[in-house]
């Protein structure tokens, strides 16, 4: 089983001493005019600020759509995307993007590097998902599905574990940062119901799902097995 710690819709890589979160959609509060009790801003960023507290991470990696709106960016998001920066900054880690299929104006709120995918120390490949990646590795960290599961009637975000899922490489599918955006439930989806290219055989994922509660992760069976149980 892959190492890998699972908190708050967010994974850290002990091996690569990262933390990585994908789908923040910072905007999105304004682009739907939707209320948030903490504020969108404050929301995310006291939420990475709890990670970098806890793993202390060299480096915390965004698996792209850091921002929602794909034709301009307001200065309340690029305010958003430097506070992040700064989140992690302040706790001694670098912060890194890379760029989702929502980040076309990503460069005007993050003016330093903006990657297509990112390799870890470990070797491990991070992107967004919504295309084949370039570069080939033992694990990919991808974004872009939202992917949730409900059991008995809750609905959980969840991580998505696929080993040897992509090219004889494992997957990891991380659930959106931003508790905004509408997740997809994968209780049922197949293969073609995925919007990721990386994923070949949706039966073969595990969700992993984090209790806060009971501070443990729970770790259910493939998708192909899960089914005939829910």
């Amino acid at each position: 089983m892959l190492s890998v710690a699972v908190r708050d819709r967010a994974v850290y890589l002990p091996a690569a001493d990262a933390v990585v979160v994908a789908d923040l959609h910072a905007g999105r509060a304004e682009a739907s005019d939707v209320s948030f009790p903490l504020g969108e801003r404050a929301d995310l960023s006291q939420r990475l600020d709890a990670l970098c507290e806890e793993f202390e991470p060299a480096e915390v990696v965004f698996a792209g759509d850091v921002v929602h709106r794909f034709d301009r960016v307001s200065s309340r998001v690029s305010e958003t995307v430097e506070s992040l920066a700064e989140t992690c900054r302040d706790a001694g880690s670098r912060p890194v993007f890379v760029a989702g299929n929502h980040d076309t104006v990503l460069a005007d709120a993050w003016p330093d590097d903006i990657h297509d995918e990112y390799r870890l120390s470990d070797d491990t490949l991070v992107s967004h998902g919504h295309r084949h990646p370039d570069g080939s590795s033992h694990l990919h960290v991808i974004g872009h599905d939202h992917p949730t599961i409900t059991i008995d009637g809750r609905t959980r975000p969840c991580v998505l574990y696929g080993p040897d899922a992509y090219r004889g490489a494992d997957v990891l599918i991380l659930p959106s940062f931003t508790r905004l955006a509408g997740g997809v439930e994968v209780n049922q989806m197949r293969a073609s119901d995925f919007q990721s290219p990386l994923v070949d055989d949706a039966g073969v994922f595990r969700p992993l799902v984090r209790d806060e509660d009971a501070g443990e992760t729970l770790t259910f069976p493939p998708l192909q097995k899960l089914r005939r149980m829910l």
